[in-house]
């Protein structure tokens, strides 16, 4: 059995939770409700759970606040969220496990089947990352942190040049020459960083507009990017291309 808690500030949220996992997760025994993260950490300590259910928009203390202050956390998480869109990109940029309110029992039962599967290092170093990808200013990124097997990986947004697909693994070309290869598709990196200045021109290269230094006119045209890469632009996205273009 997983023994998990709940802690969500909203009756209904609590009841409809429990009533999922009993109906369609019954390997999770749910031995504590807590409808403030101040009752979370006292039965996270007392019970010592597999796994927590954690709302985030919580009064006087965030589920983010639940969890800083129980560092190093020794439990699986799943955030229960209503966040926008630009957080739940955040979630999935950083692989943790969210379900959004209301909850749909087959998100449900894929997030409890991934419990066990989870380290403790993953969970601290991704719950790390996240918290970084979620502040920003006026919806941009200025700093971009990703998750590795080693820790996570920090990154000015201002220095990445251009990204480029390697299968499951995205290279980033940066200021002063440097390449950086990490295990995050591009697709993952245009989902988070889209409204942050980059455009992706081509299905394998997603571009810092801030560093577009010429446009060459042609059936797609291409770039000349601030560190001398020529990047061609699909003909499906020139237009796009040209139009965020004029609001850099």
């Amino acid at each position: 059995m997983i023994r998990s808690i709940i802690v969500d500030d909203e009756p209904h949220g609590r009841h409809s939770l429990k009533n999922a996992l009993a109906k369609y997760c019954p390997d999770v025994e749910v031995v504590a409700v807590c409808e403030n993260a101040e009752q979370g950490i006292e039965a996270i300590n007392q019970t010592q759970p597999d796994l927590v259910f954690l709302d985030i928009q919580m009064p006087t203390m965030s589920g983010f606040d639940l969890l800083q202050q129980l560092a190093p956390i020794s439990f699986g998480v799943i955030f229960v969220t209503s966040f926008d869109q630009f957080a739940v990109k955040a979630f999935k940029f950083s692989a943790l496990d969210y379900l959004l309110k209301p909850i749909n029992p087959e998100e449900l039962i894929q997030a409890v089947a991934k419990v066990d599967n989870d380290s403790i290092v993953s969970i601290k170093n991704r719950f790390g990352s996240l918290l970084n990808n979620l502040h920003f200013k006026s919806g941009k990124i200025e700093k971009l942190a990703v998750p590795t097997s080693e820790g996570i990986d920090f990154f000015n947004t201002n220095d990445i040049i251009f990204c480029q697909a390697e299968g499951n693994y995205t290279t980033l070309f940066l200021s002063g020459k440097k390449k950086e290869i990490v295990p995050r598709t591009l697709k993952d990196f245009d989902n988070l960083l889209h409204t942050s200045g980059f455009c992706r021109v081509h299905n394998a290269t997603l571009v810092n507009l801030t560093h577009v230094q010429k446009y060459i006119k042609g059936e797609g045209g291409y770039v000349i990017l601030t560190d001398g890469h020529h990047v061609d632009i699909s003909r499906r996205k020139k237009e796009e291309f040209l139009s965020m273009l004029d609001k850099i």
